[in-house]
């Protein structure tokens, strides 16, 4: 996520910090190449010049300038600055109170609508323990109402169709459906189009006075860059939406769609698909996602993922583990397997601050894990036990042995750094009881914030 804007923002705040004296001269270099950065990230260039001009005004003062640290205010000064751009507060989806409460889902085709909202039922039939009813309503796309089935099907919630009906139409009787049917939440997947068009919007603009949703979410794509805040501001025009959800976020190297909507629609972010399991989606939080966009990390959404897929015995057996220095590929191989549910790993690497520039381009497949083991177990004990011994001449053997590459042995031995890594910093967290509170706490303490 983010990958080449973070790693060149994590290396110009590096340098900031380590100055023990600036002058205006500095920080107006140093901001130069921060506006370059952001410019080549896609990033809306009014929202650019905004930002690098309140940075400026308040870092090029005699409180900053005279300071014992004054590179650790800059770096403060400019974290601020994107969580104000970001969206400052974080804003909630409105709570189901089952009235039903419904979720209008737009956006254009392509951008992810339907997967979103099979992702929104399951995480609220999880976390908020609700009836959830889906409602296919996207009767022009091929295999639309199929792919929603399935999905419904998967995660064990309802989906409600209606042949022969126009949109306007099915979401006006899956909303009676659901009143009759004591559901919580009501999810509207509706139809979208190649672009913006009369139709698209007259039909939506219909639904919406049909079923008054609670929230109208537009989903954006966010590897599309200026194009998404485009999208959003001509949709919120028109339909006056409550909040953006950003897909395909873990694909997006860039950052402009997520850094420029708000400020340009002044429409809150609310969601971030960062996947595509349907477990793949988080609330969106300004301050967090600053953080790992500047590549300061987010150790409390790391935390809150980790006490939601972790077996807390199975994490006491490894910190133990840990504490004796005795973290091995075995257990590496097993560990891979339940941090598969945590989401892709290049994007849990960016929550451990400093860690997610020197990770770009990691990800855990799970097609891969067979693999993996095969590698794993074409090591001998003390090889699996102790893997620095690995030279050249065993990677080539371990290769031979697994039926893959050099290139995937090497693969698999960084990941298991990495890896070794995450875990120290998971158990202490764990050993320290961490809230959410107190992550951030550390993070200013680790001079993040």
């Amino acid at each position: 996520m983010f990958g080449e804007l973070t790693g060149k923002l994590d290396s110009l705040l590096r340098n900031l910090r380590g100055v023990g004296k600036l002058s205006e001269k500095n920080i107006r270099d140093s901001l130069g190449e921060i506006r370059r950065a952001l410019l080549e990230a896609d990033v809306n260039f009014k929202v650019v010049k905004r930002f690098i001009a309140a940075v400026e005004e308040k870092a090029i003062g005699e409180d900053v300038l005279k300071s014992i640290e004054p590179g650790q205010l800059v770096v403060k000064i400019v974290h601020e600055e994107m969580v104000n751009l970001l969206g400052k507060d974080t804003v909630p989806l409105a709570i189901p109170n089952g009235m039903p409460t419904t979720y209008m889902i737009c956006g254009l085709q392509g951008s992810g609508k339907t997967t979103l909202t099979a992702k929104l039922a399951l995480q609220a039939k999880k976390k908020k323990n609700v009836k959830v009813l889906m409602a296919a309503a996207d009767i022009y796309r091929p295999a639309a109402i199929q792919q929603l089935q399935v999905l419904g099907k998967e995660i064990d919630i309802e989906v409600f169709t209606l042949e022969g009906a126009t949109p306007p139409e099915i979401c006006l009787a899956a909303k009676k459906y659901a009143a009759k049917n004591f559901v919580d939440l009501l999810i509207l997947d509706t139809a979208g189009r190649l672009q913006i068009d009369a139709e698209l919007m007259e039909e939506l603009s219909d639904i919406k006075a049909a079923t008054k949703p609670e929230e109208i979410l537009l989903v954006v794509d966010s590897m599309t860059g200026q194009d998404a805040v485009n999208i959003a501001d001509a949709f919120n025009k028109q339909l006056t939406i409550t909040g953006v959800a950003l897909s395909k976020l873990d694909g997006d190297a860039r950052g402009g769609a997520a850094i420029s909507i708000r400020a340009v629609t002044d429409c809150p972010i609310k969601i971030s698909s960062i996947g595509e399991k349907v477990t793949d989606i988080e609330q969106f939080h300004p301050d967090r996602m600053a953080s790992r966009i500047l590549g300061m990390g987010d150790v409390v959404t790391l935390v809150e993922k980790a006490q939601d897929s972790i077996d807390l015995e199975e994490a006491a057996l490894m910190q133990e583990k840990l504490i004796k220095s005795k973290f091995d590929l075995e257990d590496f191989l097993s560990q891979m397997q339940a941090l598969k549910k945590m989401g892709p790993l290049d994007s849990l690497m960016g929550m451990i601050p400093g860690m997610g520039a020197q990770m770009q381009g990691m990800e855990v497949d799970p097609k891969q894990i067979n693999r993996v083991e095969a590698i794993v177990r074409s090591m001998t004990y003390h090889e699996r036990h102790n893997p620095k011994v690995i030279d050249g001449s065993r990677r080539r053997r371990i290769a031979k042995g697994s039926g893959s590459t050099v290139q995937d042995v090497n693969r698999l031995l960084k990941q298991f750094t990495a890896m070794q890594k995450m875990m120290k910093t998971l158990t202490k967290t764990s050993k320290r009881g961490f809230t959410g509170a107190a992550a951030k706490n550390a993070l200013k303490r680790m001079g993040s914030v």
